[in-house]
């Protein structure tokens, strides 16, 4: 098919005027980490049915498609065609023609919300202290609390001494529960900087009357410094009582009103969801463990902190709305405090919690499923026994290390053509992935390549798990490289030290980035 062509310059027009697009990366984590504009967002031709329905809910959003010369955009427009997305671009030159045009490229993940970030600090001069002065107030069992505004299982991983798993959207709601006193002193943490940063600087928009301080550079910062850390802790933040809930109701009302959030109650939501027009996204911001218990039908789970971290992730589609719900208030408000910064048309929720809710994790929209020949995990383990199947799995690398079906051999499914060259030859091929989705859109594209027999693990590799067999972990057969993973230096625990400080260094230089960018629209309250 024909693609209408899109210049660099045609692009950077919509971002300033705020009209709504879509900039698509369609190559693997990785090589995106190492280059991409501003708002480009991560959604790999890989997992292109998986994820856009979700992330480009509107079929009629602009999208602009690119990559880096490797033929991934025909493919993803036949595919976006098919589901009935009908203003669909190639950017023209890909990335090379961004960058020919002079226009400003970026690094890492979640870039423009930790661009953001430092636009923040630069602007409010947010208080932090340095990992040596907060490790001696510890040894000297100094008046204080230490937060941590990362997500639980970041924070189990890795966290300083005496941490407290307050993930970001979490402060304002429970500060002060922890902190009563008004002359304890709260310091705010994360890997890195920028939700150290945020969660310090949103107890200081609020007006919490305790000193407030970031930990400055986070775990990264406390590293350099050669201090230990802690591993596999829990220590979770309390409930609230009705005067510290109120207090904070008041003060993230407060911060809102002065961002230009606005607010609308669900007679107002159903005349937004009705423009067809506009990409409406509806994030329910409480802890995922309260969206499980019940939640507004249409919400998709997205806690406040991690919202504002990745909202190229959540909300690919610029220039769109953003509704937040929130039964308490004051996550929901904070939340919108700092996306309505970040330029998006955003509204809380008032109420809409007394209506039948749902129960359950957020699954994500699927197109129909093509059909294509199962294995059950029984008939897979005899045909194991016999060597009579090679298996590849499409699972993200990081989860494949963790577990997989013994024998399988990691691929990427927008390089088959390459990964079935690499696998034993002779044998019927079974595909799986997670819950066995990815694998069924792969199989067809599999046949294509192959004239051996392809089959996938029916329910993927939770079927095999539920079935009580037995998983072996690492990477030892890869038909492909693992490019679909970016090594973040700021999580795990094995990071150099050098990645680590580069990291920082990068970080330093995004305020200057983004000026010679142009396009962000960012504001600080």
């Amino acid at each position: 098919m024909t693609l209408p062509l899109i210049t660099p310059h045609e692009v950077r027009r919509d971002l300033i005027a705020r009209r709504e697009i879509a900039l698509l990366d369609l190559r693997e984590e990785d090589p995106f980490a190492k280059a991409h504009p501003l708002f480009a967002s991560q959604l790999p031709l890989s997992r292109l049915e998986i994820e856009i329905l979700d992330r480009v809910p509107r079929k009629a959003t602009k999208i602009v498609l690119y990559d880096d010369a490797e033929g991934l955009v025909a493919p993803a427009a036949e595919r976006l065609a098919e589901l009935g997305y009908t203003n669909v671009h190639a950017l023209h030159g890909g990335l090379a023609g961004w960058r020919a045009a002079g226009y400003e490229l970026f690094q890492d993940v979640n870039s423009y919300s930790k661009a953001f970030g430092e636009l923040v600090e630069a602007r409010r001069h947010t208080p932090s202290l340095p990992a040596q002065e907060v490790k001696a107030r510890i040894d000297a069992k100094a008046d204080q609390v230490i937060l941590d505004a990362r997500r639980f299982e970041e924070y189990a991983t890795m966290s300083i001494p005496g941490g407290i798993s307050t993930p970001g959207a979490e402060l304002v709601l429970r500060a002060r529960e922890l902190a009563p006193d008004p002359s304890t002193t709260i310091i705010v943490k994360c890997a890195g900087r920028t939700r150290s940063l945020i969660g310090a600087q949103s107890l200081v928009n609020a007006g919490l009357p305790n000193p407030v301080f970031a930990l400055r550079n986070g775990t990264i910062g406390w590293t350099l410094a050669q201090q230990t850390l802690e591993h596999g802790q829990s220590r979770k933040f309390p409930s609230v009582g009705e005067q510290t809930l109120e207090e904070a109701r008041a003060r993230a009302r407060d911060v809102a009103y002065r961002a230009g959030v606005r607010r609308l109650d669900s007679q107002d939501l159903k005349d937004l969801e009705r423009d067809v027009d506009r990409t409406l996204y509806r994030f329910d911001v409480r802890t995922p463990d309260e969206y499980v218990t019940g939640h507004i039908p249409g919400f998709r789970s997205a806690p406040g902190g991690q919202l504002v971290q990745e909202t190229d992730v959540f909300a690919p589609v610029r220039g769109g709305r953003i509704v937040l719900a929130d039964d308490l208030g004051p996550r929901a408000d904070m939340t919108a405090s700092w996306l309505a910064q970040l330029g998006w048309e955003v509204y809380v929720l008032d109420g809409g919690f007394s209506q039948a809710l749902e129960r359950g994790t957020w699954t994500p929209s699927l197109p129909a499923l093509p059909e294509v020949e199962t294995i059950s995990p029984r008939d897979l383990a005899q045909a194991i026994a016999d060597e009579a199947v090679v298996m590849i799995d499409l699972a993200p690398s990081p989860a494949h290390r963790k577990g997989h079906v013994p024998g399988a051999w990691f691929a990427i499914r927008a390089q088959l053509d390459v990964a079935v060259t690499q696998v034993p030859p002779n044998k019927t091929i079974v595909l799986t992935s997670p819950d066995g989705a990815l694998a069924t859109f792969a199989a067809p594209e599999l046949e294509a390549l192959t004239e051996r027999p392809v089959q996938v693990l029916a329910g993927g590799t939770e079927a095999w798990i539920a079935a009580g067999r037995a998983l072996e972990t690492g990477l030892t057969r890869a038909a492909n490289a693992p490019t679909d993973n970016y090594k973040r230096p700021y999580e795990g625990t094995d990071n150099a030290a050098e990645a680590m400080q580069a990291y920082l260094d990068w970080e330093f230089g995004l305020v200057d980035q983004l000026a010679r960018d142009g396009t962000h629209g960012f504001y600080v309250i």
